[in-house]
């Protein structure tokens, strides 16, 4: 890679060292390198990590009024930073690759060609991200790669809106004996999806945000979290290393039997519910014992307090070693209307909850708030911490209704938390 000035000391480090310095800035650091001096020159076109990262410029069109127009002007600059870097690069193989930029399929041929690059590197871990700017009927389509020359190396692959269809995870699944970590998130394509194997290593699978689902069997011996959003024919068999779940349901009924082989295991349960009242209160008992659990979140996305206080003493009472429990729902009415069946549902001790997180729309007072947090501190005799997170969760506020929000919620709540417990508000 070149000589160096005798009074340079890092300069006559070891070319092995001085790659490993590069990789650890950002892509553009990197390459800013080049002009320290001429043993510099080349450096960063030996790094294994390419990372385009370009958090600067999404922030940017996060925040214009035209976002756009603005991704029009700068989709065509971020297309040919990557090219060039690529056209450049001389390491034999990659750690990382990863693309994260608002691209449609008007890129198509310049992403297949990074891909391809990244492949051709043995990459290990890659990423493609083109965010939730661009139209679904405009998204990327992944390619058939079936005429890869290996993709052995992968063991960590990301996708984020981009089209991919039930063949290509399968393909990738059958072809990378390494793969740990598999996301695919916000993709329109699949139909039926199985995620089965006794030589699968997966351990991490994460389909969030795709709806079209018929069918969706996992069967994965060595998967340890799992996050997607249906129940509906879903099915989980053969994970006795599951501990982690995130999923969406639109009923009890039916979370209940999606995820009835592995309760007795998990250790972090994330759930969204939008169910009908009569149907959660009807079913809230059911849940099986969950004898390992330590963190538990509901997001509630229905009205009915009622069915909620019920839902939410079943899974605590069923949950003895619970230590966070953490809650989201915007549907508060301004009034309790209590009633005895309510009142005894309101009982749930359990002695190891340490941290109770409320995160609701403090837009308006509601007496519901106080009547969930009362519950929790008369419940959890070991309760250390208390948060609630007062932004709306759905559409963004701007500083000073922050602040009127905050403000609320400290003096609706503040006076009934002990002075023992910590409170804290977001």
């Amino acid at each position: 890679m070149g000589g160096g000035d005798d009074d340079d000391r890092i300069s006559k480090l070891p070319d092995d060292i001085l790659v490993d310095v590069i990789s650890r800035l950002s892509l553009k650091e990197a390459g800013r390198t080049s002009v320290l001096s001429p043993r510099w020159k080349n450096v960063w076109k030996h790094t294994p990590f390419l990372n385009f990262d370009a958090d600067d410029v999404l922030q940017k069109i996060m925040e214009h009024h035209s976002s756009k127009d603005l991704i029009k002007i700068e989709a065509p600059k971020y297309v040919e930073w990557v090219n060039s870097v690529i056209r450049s690069h001389k390491s034999p193989t990659l750690k990382e690759f990863k693309i994260r930029f608002h691209l449609d399929n008007k890129y198509e041929s310049s992403i297949t060609q990074w891909l391809e690059f990244a492949f051709s590197k043995q990459v290990e871990r890659l990423e493609l991200n083109h965010e939730n700017f661009v139209n679904p009927n405009e998204y990327y389509c992944l390619p058939d790669f079936r005429s890869l020359a290996s993709c052995k190396s992968l063991k960590a692959l990301s996708l984020v809106s981009v089209h991919v269809t039930d063949g290509a995870v399968e393909f990738f699944l059958r072809n990378c004996p390494l793969l740990e970590e598999l996301v695919v998130c916000c993709s329109h394509k699949f139909l039926d999806l199985e995620v089965c194997g006794p030589s699968l290593v997966l351990k991490h699978l994460d389909l969030q945000h795709t709806y079209d689902f018929r069918t969706l069997k996992i069967c994965a011996p060595f998967l340890t979290s799992l996050k997607v959003q249906i129940t509906k024919g879903l099915l989980i068999e053969n994970v006795p290393m599951l501990v982690d779940l995130s999923l969406t349901s639109y009923s009890v009924k039916g979370l209940i039997s999606a995820i009835s082989c592995c309760f007795s295991q998990l250790e972090v349960l994330c759930f969204s519910l939008t169910s009908i009242n009569k149907e959660v209160m009807s079913e809230h008992g059911n849940f099986p014992e969950m004898p390992k659990l330590k963190k538990l979140f509901i997001e509630y996305k229905t009205c009915g307090y009622e069915s909620l206080v019920r839902l939410m003493a079943s899974l605590i009472r069923k949950s003895p070693r619970l230590e966070e429990f953490a809650l989201q729902y915007n549907y508060f009415p301004p009034k309790v209307r209590k009633d005895r069946g309510v009142e005894e549902a309101m009982w749930f001790p359990n002695n190891h909850v340490k941290v109770f997180k409320l995160s609701c729309d403090y837009s308006r007072v509601s007496d519901v708030m106080v009547y969930i947090v009362g519950g929790i501190l008369g419940n959890c005799a070991g309760l250390e911490k208390i948060i609630v997170d007062t932004s709306d969760g759905y559409f963004p506020v701007n500083d000073r209704h922050k602040i009127e929000r905050r403000n609320k919620a400290k003096q609706q709540l503040e006076p009934q938390v002990p002075r023992h417990i910590e409170f804290v508000v977001l």
